[in-house]
């Protein structure tokens, strides 16, 4: 998703093992089995619902703390090599970072680790550059590291070819593609939630802090006038994506992970779900951090009432900030719902540096808000625009 429509916008302008030291507070239960053990044991997938069922009494329990996180965001390829990993946890440790995003499900639709699911499995998706993703989450732990599991929710291009019935089909026939090529899990399909579900129940009991779905949302990019949504219902696309994230969250938080989702930046400031189910309520409502991806690059001339959004990074994120806040307090979400912006760290049309990026944070903190997550693909993030550990 962090890829969007430039065109669109245009137009629409623990817990399972103790979590962080500091960081989290962990439920009141009794001990988990040993993260993932199922199935690395072999056994059949239905076993960790019997696992799911032995944490129901941790949704009368209290808690984890919230953190106010601020991120980065980090590949499973980089995140699993020390040469690259390395540097990026000593950026953690000296600056005033304490939260990392990582890939769990890709924007492929790859599963980063070793999952014995059968649809992911006979779909070929598991490209594990994690061996042991307990041991990651560890590693973040014992460094006081907020672990966020980035998982890419309908955009898929493995479970379609495997599971064409899961997917978002055709008037044409066969599976819906866009533009580059990718099929999409169909919205509307409940077995389609529950397999990016049982992804996500993997990750939180690997030891994730954090359950964080991107790409939840209607396919763009493509030919619209020929997608078709098998089983589709009299909901409307925003009550579709509100249902899902409220059924992930409910499926969720047995595991003691919070859950949260990634959206366009403009649905703070625009009053309709853009053409792809994101409407800035339904999605809130669902979740309990929101992350719009506010990159000033994202908005053209005229968009918040800027002449050059990309060239005004403060005004831009402050002014989608302060939009959001507005809606919320009268949607009566104020209090119930976290907000977490992404902000960018890379140039696209206009040089970003270490002022740039820094003035994204300060609208964030400006706008009432004290959490925000860094995107950079190449995961290279400026420094000179963090503070010093210890130096909030």
């Amino acid at each position: 998703m962090h890829s969007w429509n430039r065109r669109r916008s245009a137009g629409l302008a623990a817990v399972l093992l103790a979590l962080t030291a500091g960081l989290a507070a962990p439920r009141v239960v009794a001990a988990p089995p040993e993260p993932l053990a199922l199935y690395q044991a072999g056994q059949p997938f239905v076993s960790l619902e019997q696992v799911k069922a032995g944490w129901a009494q941790a949704e009368q329990q209290v808690a984890p703390a919230r953190v106010p996180a601020k991120g980065i965001y980090l590949t499973s390829y980089v995140a699993t090599h020390a040469d690259m990993f390395d540097p990026l946890m000593a950026l953690v440790e000296r600056t005033e970072l304490n939260a990392m995003v990582v890939n769990i499900k890709d924007d492929w639709g790859n599963v980063t680790f070793d999952f014995d699911h059968p649809i992911a499995k006979g779909a070929g998706a598991i490209h594990a550059d994690f061996d042991d993703l307990q041991a990651f989450t560890a590693q973040l732990r014992a460094k006081n590291v907020y672990s966020i599991a980035r998982i890419v929710t309908f955009k898929d291009a493995n479970v379609p070819k495997f599971r064409p019935e899961l997917a978002v089909h055709s008037t044409q026939g066969g599976i819906w593609r866009d533009y580059n090529s990718v099929s999409w899990l169909n919205p509307y399909n409940r077995q389609a939630w529950e397999y990016v579900v049982d992804i996500a129940r993997a990750a939180a009991l690997a030891g994730f802090n954090e359950i964080q779905f991107d790409y939840v949302r209607f396919p763009t990019d493509g030919n619209m006038s020929t997608l078709s949504y098998p089983g589709k219902d009299s909901r409307q696309r925003e009550q579709v994506i509100g249902d899902f994230l409220a059924f992930a969250r409910k499926e969720l938080h047995p595991y003691g992970v919070w859950v949260s989702a990634d959206a366009f930046g403009l649905i703070t400031s625009l009053n309709d779900d853009l053409g792809i189910g994101h409407h800035l309520e339904e999605v809130s409502a669902g979740v309990d951090y929101l992350s719009p991806m506010v990159y000033p690059s994202h908005y053209i001339p005229g968009n918040l009432g800027l002449a050059n959004p990309n060239a005004m990074p403060y005004e831009t994120v402050y002014r989608s900030m302060m939009d959001a806040k507005g809606r919320w307090e009268k949607a009566g979400l104020t209090g119930k719902v976290s907000m977490r912006p992404w902000l960018q760290d890379f140039s696209w049309g206009y040089p970003y540096g270490p002022a740039e990026v820094r003035a994204q944070i300060q609208a964030t903190y400006d706008a009432g808000y004290n959490e925000w997550i860094l995107w950079n693909a190449a995961n290279v993030y400026t420094e000179a625009a963090l503070k010093a550990a210890g130096k909030e």
